[in-house]
């Protein structure tokens, strides 16, 4: 496995972890299920960074949408760094 693979699957499965976080958190009754509690200890302080400086439209919050957006950057970033040094 090479390090942009790893790298590939840390991003990948933390991506996962918000998606499912961020439809449990439509859904009242799942906030007390212990994995949903887990996933929210890895991925709140994430997203609590959009949160502090992208106010919801309406009923509307987009800061996931632009943290899926500022992960996959840094992502790529990572590996085009990465892979500027390895190769």
């Amino acid at each position: 496995m090479t390090i942009i693979s790893i790298i590939d699957l840390i991003f990948r499965v933390y991506m996962i972890m918000l998606f499912i976080r961020i439809i449990a958190s439509w859904v009242p009754e799942l906030r007390s299920m212990k994995v949903i509690q887990f996933i929210g200890y890895y991925t709140d302080p994430y997203l609590n960074l959009f949160r502090k400086f992208i106010p919801p439209i309406g009923m509307i919050d987009i800061s996931p949408i632009v943290a899926f957006i500022a992960l996959g950057v840094i992502e790529w970033g990572l590996k085009y760094l990465i892979g500027l040094f390895v190769f």
